[in-house]
Parts: C-alpha cells; sequence; structure tokens
C-alpha cells in the first residue's frame, strides 16, 4: 500500500512535468532556493512542537527530492529509484554494527567509524562534505563534530571556557589597534570558541540562536502592540518608553 502511494506521488510528479507550464519550465536552479525555504519550515514546525505542520512540510521536502529527481530523470542524469537505492546502499555499509560483524562499545565508536567509512569512501579530508552555503554558525558546529569524531577535542569543559575568555580579551585588545580587520578576525575566533564551549555543554548554537532570536522577536511585536494601543507610533517614541515595554514582554516571553 505504501510503495503504492509512493508511486502515485512521482507519476502525479511526471504529470506536471508534463502538462503544467510552470512546473514543466522549472530547472534545478530556479527550485533550489525554494528547496533550502522548505528545508527551514521543516526546522521552524519541530521548533514549535506543530506535528500537523510538521507533517505538511516534510510532505513539501519530500515534493522537492521529487521535483529534482524527475528533473534529472528527463535529463537522463539518474532516477528516484536510483536515489533510493543510493541512500539505501549507503546507510547499510556505514552501519557494520548493524548489518556487519563489526562491534562498538558506544555512540563515540559508531561515529568514529562513520568517519573512517567516509574516509575509505575517497574523501581526502574529515572536513569534506560540509556544503559551502551552510550558514557559518552552523558550519563551525560542524567542523567542530567532525575533528572531535577522531580524537581532535578538548579534553574538559573548564579548558573550553578558558579559551572563550582568552578570544575575549584578544578581541577587547585588537579593537584599541583601531585596526578594523584584525577586530574582525578576533571576534570570529571568539563566535567560534563560544559554538565548541555549547557543544561540550550539548547545546546546539543555532538552535540556541534561533531561539534568542525569537524571544527578541516576540518581545519587539509586544513593544509595537502597546505603543499601538497608546495611539502611538514606533517611529514617535522615546528609548524609555520602548524600555518600559521591554521589560513588561519579560512576563510573557
Amino acid at each position: 500500500m505504501h510503495k503504492e502511494k509512493f508511486d502515485n506521488l512521482v507519476k502525479i510528479m511526471r504529470k506536471l512535468r508534463k502538462e503544467c507550464s510552470w512546473d514543466k519550465a522549472q530547472t534545478f536552479d530556479s527550485i533550489k532556493a525554494a528547496t533550502i525555504e522548505e528545508t527551514y519550515e521543516v526546522i521552524e514546525a519541530i521548533d514549535k512542537k506543530d506535528y500537523e505542520e510538521l507533517k505538511a512540510e516534510l510532505g513539501d521536502l519530500l515534493l522537492h527530492i521529487l521535483f529534482h529527481s524527475v528533473i534529472a530523470e528527463e535529463k537522463g542524469l539518474f532516477s528516484i529509484n536510483e536515489v533510493i537505492d543510493s541512500i539505501s546502499e549507503k546507510l547499510v555499509r556505514r552501519h557494520p554494527h548493524i548489518f556487519s560483524d563489526v562491534k562498538v562499545e558506544n555512540n563515540k565508536d559508531i561515529e568514529r567509524n562513520w568517519e573512517k567509512i567516509k574516509m575509505s569512501e575517497g574523501r581526502k579530508s574529515i572536513l569534506e562534505g560540509i556544503p559551502k552555503s551552510l550558514p557559518e554558525l552552523q558550519k563551525a558546529t560542524r567542523m567542530q563534530e567532525k575533528v572531535s569524531k577522531i580524537g581532535f577535542d578538548w579534553e574538559k569543559k573548564e579548558d573550553v571556557w578558558q579559551k572563550v575568555i582568552e578570544e575575549i580579551e584578544e578581541m577587547h585588545e585588537s579593537e584599541k589597534s583601531g585596526d578594523k580587520e584584525l577586530f574582525e578576525k578576533e571576534m570570529g575566533d571568539v563566535f567560534f570558541a563560544l559554538i565548541n564551549y555549547s557543544r561540550f555543554l550539548g547545546i546546539n548554537a543555532e538552535n540556541a540562536l534561533r531561539r534568542t532570536n525569537t524571544k527578541f522577536i516576540n518581545r519587539f511585536n509586544f513593544i509595537e502592540k502597546k505603543l499601538k494601543e497608546s495611539k502611538k507610533s514606533i517611529m514617535e517614541s522615546s528609548l524609555e518608553e520602548m524600555d518600559k515595554y521591554w521589560e513588561e514582554s519579560k512576563k510573557f516571553f
């Protein structure tokens, strides 16, 4: 039954490519931004714990996977079946402790084996495979996670925190020099060290920042709402008025 549903979805996508002028006009490049957008909408639904929305957004993401696959099929590059075969083979190959006789003691062993297998597949660097277009915060996290799997890591979180303090001090010193490029470099080092510390505490830095951004949006929207109720424009308001509502918003967000 599930195979029939999937096959029917593929047929719908192929029909749209043949008969809908908009769908027919699309290319890998024209829909790639929307593919990224759909991925972020999946994440947003997870953050909100809205599982009905998550169901719908996963459907939209699946549509994009099929869209790209059908375009590739038309060009004679690959089919959706080859996409499925590829990921199935990869999952089996990279989980020898499940599908073979490899023994592991814990999740760290599993992660270490995963990286070793990827290197045996032809990668030249542990860091290979991290998308260049990934947001820099996320990229830093992934780099740190990857090198940690092969033992290139701090031993104690206290040492990482000391590194954060050290980088902050260096940033302050560089500010005095008036060299903006140096200051930018040192600030980048602070961010990198903080992301490392977050990882040691089991906190995903991207998620942490997204929660703070959401909190800021909610609190600032509260200010705008209160000012509107007072028949005042945000542009006409003083900092003191905005600060008053900001403090009030903390009761709710």
